[in-house]
């Protein structure tokens, strides 16, 4: 069964940070970490409630990077999307589907959610193996960020898986490697310079929602180093 940690990133307010804990409590998740908070005071924990031990065994970080160095896969959350596949970095999931794809996903997984005001800037979404969103009216797609969490952490609950899955997981550290030997490839071919990133984020994107196993990772892993790699002698024989 998966393991959820709730990473809020520059979080601004106390209130938000006591009742996303407090949401916490309720669906049975027990690991917050803080990237930069601005304040944790007394309304943070009187919001929590019966949850103010949530808040005091919080991990608080200085960077992005390092919170995401404590989960195995790393889900972004976020109002803005796009419905063109071209524009791979904001093609999102939705949450109900990502629950139930992944619950049985045996590794951490960090659900990471932005400013009240900005949500996570693009270089931040870049970072994340999966970009999931929150249906809701077009009109004012934008929710409060507790009431965000809660939802999502509803839905989790809601697929918690029954039986635990037998099969192996990639680790992070694979997939980042998978992904190299991608970038590899692409210079390899001489793909376009200007259309790289966006073929990058597409198999990042690719590869986190399929979950492939340490075997798939160690067979796509080795046909796409060896393409790369022939690729180049035959460049240096000619």
């Amino acid at each position: 069964m998966a393991e959820h940690s709730i990473i809020l990133v520059e979080p601004k307010t106390g209130g938000n940070i006591g009742s996303i804990a407090r949401s916490m409590s309720n669906f049975g998740l027990r690991e917050l970490i803080l990237v930069n908070p601005r304040n944790i005071g007394d309304e943070a924990y009187t919001r929590a409630m019966h949850a103010q031990d949530i808040l005091d065994d919080a991990l608080i970080v200085d960077s992005f990077e390092e919170a995401l160095s404590h989960v195995d896969l790393s889900v972004a959350t976020s109002a803005r999307t796009t419905g063109s596949e071209k524009k791979a970095l904001r093609v999102p999931m939705t949450v109900e589907e990502f629950a139930e794809r992944f619950m049985e996903y045996p590794g951490k997984i960090g659900i990471v959610l932005g400013r009240e005001d900005y949500g996570l800037y693009n270089d931040e979404l870049m970072k994340c193996d999966i970009f999931v969103t929150i249906p809701s009216n077009p009109d004012y797609p934008v929710l409060n960020l507790s009431h965000a969490a809660t939802v999502i952490m509803y839905e989790l609950y809601k697929h918690r898986a029954e039986d635990v899955r037998t099969t192996t997981p990639a680790s992070a550290q694979e997939r980042e490697r998978l992904y190299d030997y991608f970038d590899m490839l692409l210079e390899t071919i001489d793909w376009p310079p200007f259309k790289r990133k966006r073929a990058s984020i597409t198999f990042r994107r690719l590869i986190a929602r399929a979950g492939p196993t340490k075997w798939e990772f160690h067979t796509l892993a080795g046909v796409i180093k060896r393409a790369a790699m022939n690729k180049g002698k035959e460049d240096k024989r000619e």
